[in-house]
């Protein structure tokens, strides 16, 4: 099968490049705007970019008539945000801040999150997620559709069993985040297989075992 992305509508080549390009890791994003709403939203156009600057990237639509969604406001405005990586347990919640509210009211209230204060920015963090990266904007990317935010980490938040701070490796045995696959479809990342034939041994580090 051949298609040619020049003949299909923008939503056509979306529907395709979101299906096919997964998993896709997801970014609960939280920002914060001048009267001190706090906004949640999930984008799964987000990736890691570089550790040296640390940078990541997250991309957010632009509404009808090239509105903006709350996200993209209050970066613009403040360019500061706080990107969680969401696990099973808060799944469903995470996927409910996708529902759109007033900018006046909080996603944190209406799907029962706890916030904490950051430590680098002003937006809070999610108490729920088992990790959370401070953020403030490097660099902002906008074409007609969309503005893709480019972000560098000042700081780490992690649940307390999650990284070896003397090997700074992560216990993937303490960590399932979801991720996006097609449509409405999300996936489970229990189902894991590793390439290194040591890591199965009797000499492999307990971090690596996963139960």
């Amino acid at each position: 099968m051949q298609i040619d992305f020049s003949t299909l509508t923008a939503y056509e080549r979306y529907k395709l490049m979101a299906s096919l390009i997964v998993p896709r890791p997801i970014a609960l994003v939280t920002t914060q705007n001048a009267d001190g709403v706090v906004n949640a939203a999930p984008f799964s156009m987000f990736n890691m970019l570089g550790e040296d600057p640390p940078i990541l990237m997250i991309s957010v639509s632009k509404l009808e008539d090239h509105h903006l969604k709350d996200t993209a406001n209050n970066i613009l405005a403040n360019g500061q945000f706080v990107v969680h990586i969401a696990d099973e347990p808060m799944a469903l919640q995470m996927h409910r801040c996708g529902d759109t509210l007033p900018s006046n009211e909080s996603e944190l209230d209406a799907v029962g999150f706890t916030a904490a204060a950051s430590r680098a920015v002003r937006p809070p963090r999610i108490v729920q997620a088992p990790v959370a990266f401070e953020c403030e904007l490097m660099e902002t990317m906008e074409n007609a559709s969309r503005h893709i935010f480019i972000g560098k980490v000042l700081w780490l938040h992690a649940r307390e069993d999650l990284i070896d701070t003397e090997l700074y490796r992560v216990r993937l045995q303490n960590y399932f985040p979801v991720a996006r696959f097609g449509a409405s479809y999300y996936i489970r990342t229990r189902d894991r297989f590793s390439m290194d034939p040591q890591a199965d041994g009797a000499a492999s580090n307990p971090i690596d075992q996963i139960s």
